[in-house]
Formats: C-alpha cells, sequence, structure tokens
C-alpha cells in the first residue's frame, strides 16, 4: 500500500479546516442575497458579515470597526502602504522597509518611489533581523511610514515589532506590518503593539483563499485605492466575499485558540525535525534566527546541492516542500531573502523550507528525517560542485 503523502508548505497556503469550510456552505448555496440589500435575506447576510468581523477583531484585541476585508494579504498591504501614503498631508516624503520583505511590500513601496516618494530599503543581520541602531538612524524628518514584516514567510524570523513601533511613535512615523505569515502562530495583540495597520490572510490560516484583512486603528485615515460603491467603510469597493468574510472569522477564531493547544506541538515536531536534519550531514546549516522564528518554520540549507533537485526528488518520495530559493516561484534567482542574510546564490539555491502544520504527525517528521538525508547524500554524489557525497 502506497504510503499517504506529506504536506509540509503550510507558508504556501493551507488546507480549509472542516470547521470553517462548514461555517461558509449556507453563504455558498441558500445565504446568497447581496449584504447591500435592505431585504429580509439581505440583512441576515449582513448579520453574519457583522459577526465575522468581531472574530476578526477578537482576535487581535481590536474593535470591528478597525478591520477592513480585503480580497487577500496582497491587496491588504497595498491598501495600508498606500491609503496611508496617499492620504499624508505634506506630498510625497520617506518610506522605510527592509531587503526581505515580501514583494507584495516591496514592490508597492518600489511603485510609491517611481512617483516621487523618497524611499529606503533596509539591510538586516544575519538571522534576518533589522538591527535597531540602522532603522533608529534611518528615520528622517520627513519619514511617513515604516513597513515590517512581523514573520517572514521565507525564514520565519520575528521582528522586534514592538521597539520597532515604540521606536517610530517616537518620531511621529506610521507602522505597517504585515503578519500574514506570524497570525495564528504567534499571539498578536494590536492594543498592546500599539500597531497602526498589520495586514493577514485567510488562506494561511485554514481559512479560503481569496479573503483577507487590513487592520486599521483607531483615528486613522487612509485613503482608498479602489474606487466603486463605498463598502467597507468607504476604503474598499466592491461587493463583499461573503463565504470568504464567514470563512475568515471563523478561521481567526479557531487560531486563537490554537495557540495555546496546537501551536505548542506543531512547534516540538518542528524542533524535532530541525534537530534531526541539522545532525544528518555534514554542512547543513540553519537559516534565519535559531529562537526568534516562527513555530512551525524549518529552514535548512545543505551545501554542494541545488534546492530544485531536492524538491523533485521529495516530491517523487511523497512530500511536498519548498526550496529556500525562488526557483519554486518559477524564477531561476536565487531568493532576495537568503542573499540579503548574507548567503551566496550557490548557498542560497541549497537551501530548503519545511513549514509544518496542525495535520502533520511525527510519524510524517520520521520519514522526512529518512528521506531528506538521503536525497542529499545522492545529489553530492552528483554535484558538480564538490564534496564527494559525504
Amino acid at each position: 500500500m502506497t504510503a499517504e503523502r506529506i504536506y509540509m508548505d503550510h507558508s504556501g497556503t493551507t488546507p480549509i479546516d472542516p470547521a470553517v469550510l462548514e461555517a461558509m456552505m449556507p453563504y455558498l448555496t441558500k445565504n446568497y442575497a447581496n449584504p447591500s440589500s435592505l431585504y429580509t435575506e439581505a440583512r441576515e447576510v449582513r448579520t453574519a458579515m457583522d459577526g465575522a468581523r468581531q472574530q476578526v477583531a477578537d482576535a487581535l484585541n481590536a474593535q470591528p470597526g478597525n478591520i477592513i476585508f480585503t480580497s487577500g494579504g496582497t491587496e491588504s498591504d497595498n491598501l495600508g502602504i498606500m491609503g496611508s501614503a496617499f492620504n499624508q498631508k505634506e506630498k510625497n516624503g520617506h518610506i522605510i522597509t527592509t531587503s526581505t520583505e515580501h514583494p507584495a511590500v516591496t514592490r508597492t513601496i518600489e511603485f510609491l518611489g517611481s512617483h516621487g516618494f523618497d524611499t529606503t530599503f533596509l539591510p538586516v543581520n544575519e538571522f534576518g533581523q533589522v538591527e535597531l541602531d540602522v532603522l533608529a538612524d534611518a528615520i528622517r524628518h520627513d519619514t511617513r511610514l515604516i513597513s515590517i514584516c512581523y514573520g517572514n514567510n521565507e525564514i520565519g524570523t520575528i521582528q522586534d515589532m514592538k521597539e520597532i513601533i515604540r521606536m517610530a511613535h517616537e518620531r511621529d512615523v506610521l507602522v505597517h506590518t504585515d503578519a500574514v505569515q506570524a497570525i495564528a502562530k504567534i499571539p498578536i495583540d494590536v492594543k498592546d503593539l500599539g500597531i497602526d495597520l498589520l495586514s493577514l490572510s485567510g488562506h494561511k490560516i485554514y481559512g479560503p483563499k481569496g479573503i483577507g484583512a487590513l487592520y486599521v486603528r483607531d483615528g486613522l485615515k487612509i485613503k482608498p485605492i479602489q474606487h466603486g460603491g463605498g463598502h467597507e467603510n468607504k476604503l474598499r469597493s466592491g461587493t463583499e466575499n461573503v463565504p470568504g468574510v464567514i470563512g475568515l472569522g471563523k478561521a481567526m477564531e479557531m487560531g486563537k485558540a490554537g495557540l495555546t493547544t496546537e501551536i505548542p506541538r506543531v512547534k516540538a515536531m518542528r524542533d524535532r525535525l530541525l534537530k534531526g536534519l541539522l545532525e544528518s550531514q555534514e554542512e547543513t546549516y540553519l537559516n534565519g534566527h535559531p529562537e526568534k522564528r516562527l513555530p512551525h518554520n524549518a529552514h535548512v540549507r545543505f551545501s554542494y546541492i541545488e534546492g530544485e533537485a531536492l524538491l523533485l526528488n521529495l516530491d517523487m518520495m511523497g512530500i511536498a516542500a519548498a526550496t529556500g530559493s525562488a526557483c519554486s516561484s518559477k524564477s531561476l534567482k536565487a531568493s532576495h531573502v537568503l542573499l540579503a542574510i548574507g548567503l551566496t546564490p550557490e548557498q542560497a539555491h541549497g537551501s530548503l523550507r519545511l513549514t509544518l502544520g496542525k495535520n502533520n504527525t511525527d510519524e510524517e517528521i520520521d520519514r522526512v528525517l529518512e528521506a531528506v538525508p538521503t536525497i542529499v547524500k545522492k545529489l553530492r554524489a552528483m554535484s558538480p560542485l564538490g564534496h564527494g557525497g559525504k
């Protein structure tokens, strides 16, 4: 009997939780009314949406009015960054980010840079963290916004967001964070943090694709980036994705509960996986911070091999993973994140990202720990880079 496939790319996407799908189903079938209408069926849908907005807010320690539903993390990043930039009283100004951000952030800020804003992309240290003194020195009198990812989507490094926000607010600078990977992995309390803008996405937390949200703190005004009927407090026009909204609300509620139930188990499996991989082969290294990292993320590199070949061999053995370089997105370029932490292109291409989820088991960890060293040894024996298969 063929062994079931193992899925370890939960940072890429997650399966919809059955309870989330169950919550969504009525709004895909019988409760289909447009929530902007006035008749009974529409008001019932609007009430359900209000409940989902409350669920998202509760998971962040926010208020329902702080939550703007979007189509996902990318749109939330765009709305948060461009919406705040274009709302500044002074024309243009200075925006700070880092060299390891998700393209949804970097390309949005590059766009603003081509439209009159001055931009700074800060370096990071070997672990992928922005140094606070470097950030402090980069803030200018005309700095309008700092956008820094909470937990990196590739190497899993967590930034010191509370200190970053404190430092920024002392200089009257707004802070946006892409928390797509961090939500439901680590506790995030927007009031305790004092964050101005936060982006999240449904399909990273066992919710549906095509739905996300932007948290906007009380009193902060931003401009819409798409225009129409004035939905979502006039910030995101377009008929709402009602089933997605309901699914996101349920996923956020379950994700908050899972911080004390599922996440500790996932982290324990991740720790065992990392220990086994790092001890299994010579010249095997951890990418990212050893402690300040997302609890489900295992990111390692193996000298003398190509990550793409490792992925294909793992796939043939029934294991779905991601490479540490952007070849996983059909590009032959080395990951900008791995280059930013000081790796060479060869080192970056020899990296592997395994991201665990709540459905993974200890038996699956055993299978991965058996498969990866076997494949690495085989690839090294064939490698033109040397090593001889040790």
